[in-house]
């Protein structure tokens, strides 16, 4: 009998899963940061300039893995918690998850839409020129700043909370929770 359901919970991620996993975490990671440094940066400085392209390389780069992540996700199970895990955790470990998966996608999406509404270009990598999504504006300039910058500190608080958790997993109820995601446990 044929089934629509994903394959049986496997015991831990796919290395495909965990590749996708470390490398977002660290273009989120060196975002973020370059973000913070680029915009203390008073003026238009070629090194600012340089660092607000980099920043939008990561973006790009983050968005296009996050595709591929949500794609893999969607058709590959998610190792089962551990037995014993209550069922506010399972509810507040899957509602983080999700959130985390919405702001993969949406936080590229409003920079890159606040680039088009400032009319600066994305060209990535310095070598292929994006398209602008929208014309130029200044109201929606302000408006996909704000969301871009207060969905970072979202993702800020929601990151913190997901390292904090496979912490406490990790130490406090040492449940092998945090091997299934490391790239090289068994």
């Amino acid at each position: 009998m044929a089934s629509n359901s994903l394959p049986a919970t496997p015991v831990r991620y796919s290395q495909t899963a965990i590749a996708l996993h470390w490398l977002i975490a660290l273009l989120i990671v060196c975002g973020f940061a370059l973000g913070w440094v680029m915009t203390d940066i008073p003026g238009f400085t070629p090194t600012k300039l340089k660092y607000f392209s980099w920043h939008k390389w990561i973006g790009v780069t983050a968005f296009a893995l996050a595709v591929v992540r949500v794609l893999w996700r969607a058709t590959h199970a998610a190792p089962a918690l551990p037995g014993g895990t209550p069922a506010w955790q399972r509810a507040a470990s899957h509602g983080v998850h999700m959130l985390l998966y919405v702001l993969m996608l949406v936080i590229p999406a409003t920079g890159y839409l606040y680039s088009s509404a400032s009319n600066i270009p994305v060209v990535y990598l310095g070598i292929v020129p994006l398209p602008r999504l929208i014309d130029p504006d200044p109201v929606l300039k302000e408006t996909f700043k704000t969301l871009h910058v207060t969905l970072n500190y979202i993702l800020l608080a929601l990151v913190s909370l997901h390292v904090l958790a496979a912490l406490k997993h990790q130490v406090l109820d040492r449940d092998g929770l945090l091997s299934r995601m490391l790239p090289f446990a068994k």
